[in-house]
């Protein structure tokens, strides 16, 4: 013991031989006693500051070695797999925020945006005949928009979108030919909605329209989602592995720790994507030849995300290559398929509600 040691633990009052208490497991130090102890603690429950997140993470790299020692009990030199997990998974969406842009060009400034010039309205050659094109074009687009179902609510804002774009070239027109647009009433918010699903759809053609101010809305709200969509999605991968490989004698909770890892390393892929997208767009105006190496890369990095999964069942369940590939084909698909659902459930949503 040193001086200023605790001779016994502040929880239950049992004499400390060490910096751990060995029957209710409290450390020694006070972390209102140390500014040092204070910052360790509040980030020790969600990194755990030691050797084993660097350790864990170069593990993780090499396909299946990671999981392959977890589950053969050697798990104390690494993070576990859900805290590792929710670190990566946070992170990526997090840096995504700073790195993906909606409506911006890479280079910080905003888009152009690309209008399309109704002809009939360009070749006019009267106020009147500008009304009657209009008049008969926005009859043609309500019409298409109105047969759109209730749950391509952003497709049906779209319609809305192009319809003010048509009413702003007509306006324009007429006064190129001298004479006056003609007064259009106030859009009718239309009726009260119903049901849920045609609240979201009124909610999505607002928000079609607020995205033309600030397209950044829909990404804070769509990666914002995003971790909660995959913190349900883990489990059901580890449902698909359980069902591929039945009979192997692997438990659920087995293939759930596979899965962890595999969406662990999913996103730290995803992670270094990111980190060649923004040195490649650093670099494109400066030196093409690197920009050029760095997108070579991250399409080498896209090819090997599945070929690591692939290699990470192969080293895990230890079964030859043709049962481990045709498993692989059997449960890749089915996953991308819920994946892409997901993702488009997520982002539908996520537009009802910026």
């Amino acid at each position: 013991m040193h001086e200023g040691h605790p001779g016994a633990c502040a929880n239950c009052s049992t004499p400390l031989q060490g910096e751990y208490c060995h029957l209710c497991g409290q450390h020694a130090h006070s972390p209102v006693r140390s500014f040092a102890h204070a910052v360790e603690e509040v980030f020790e429950s969600f990194w755990h500051l030691d050797g084993r997140i660097f350790r864990t993470l170069r593990q993780l790299l090499v396909p299946g070695l990671l999981a392959r020692d977890y589950l053969a009990g050697r798990r104390a030199p690494y993070v576990a797999p859900m805290r590792l997990f929710v670190v990566l998974c946070v992170l990526t969406f997090f840096v995504g925020r700073g790195v993906i842009h909606f409506g911006d060009d890479g280079s910080g400034d905003a888009a152009v945006k690309v209008q399309m010039v109704d002809q009939g309205v360009a070749q006019a050659t009267t106020a009147e005949e500008v009304e009657r094109v209009r008049e008969k074009r926005v009859a043609e687009l309500a019409e298409a928009r109105d047969q759109l179902p209730p749950l391509m609510g952003p497709m049906r804002g779209g319609f809305d979108r192009t319809i003010e774009e048509l009413h702003a070239q007509a306006d324009a027109r007429v006064r190129e030919l001298g004479g006056t647009p003609t007064p259009r009433p106030v859009a009718d918010a239309g009726p009260e909605p119903t049901t849920w699903l045609e609240a979201q759809d009124q909610r999505m053609r607002r928000n079609v329209a607020r995205l033309q101010d600030d397209p950044e809305l829909l990404k804070h709200a769509f990666l914002g989602s995003m971790p909660s969509a995959l913190f349900l999605l883990v489990p059901v991968f580890a449902l698909l592995l359980k069902l591929a490989y039945l009979g192997s004698g692997r438990l659920y909770l087995e293939h759930l720790v596979v899965a962890l890892f595999s969406h662990a390393f999913l996103c730290l892929a995803l992670l270094g994507q990111m980190l060649l997208a923004l040195l490649s767009r650093w670099t494109g105006a400066y030196v093409p030849l690197v920009a050029t190496g760095l997108t070579l890369l991250s399409l080498a990095l896209w090819l090997w995300m599945p070929a690591y999964l692939l290699l990470m069942q192969k080293r895990v369940y230890a079964q030859g290559w043709v049962p481990t590939v045709l498993r692989f084909i059997g449960v890749g698909p089915v996953y991308s398929v819920l994946v892409g659902l997901v993702v488009a459930v997520v982002f539908l949503l996520s537009l009802a509600r910026i």
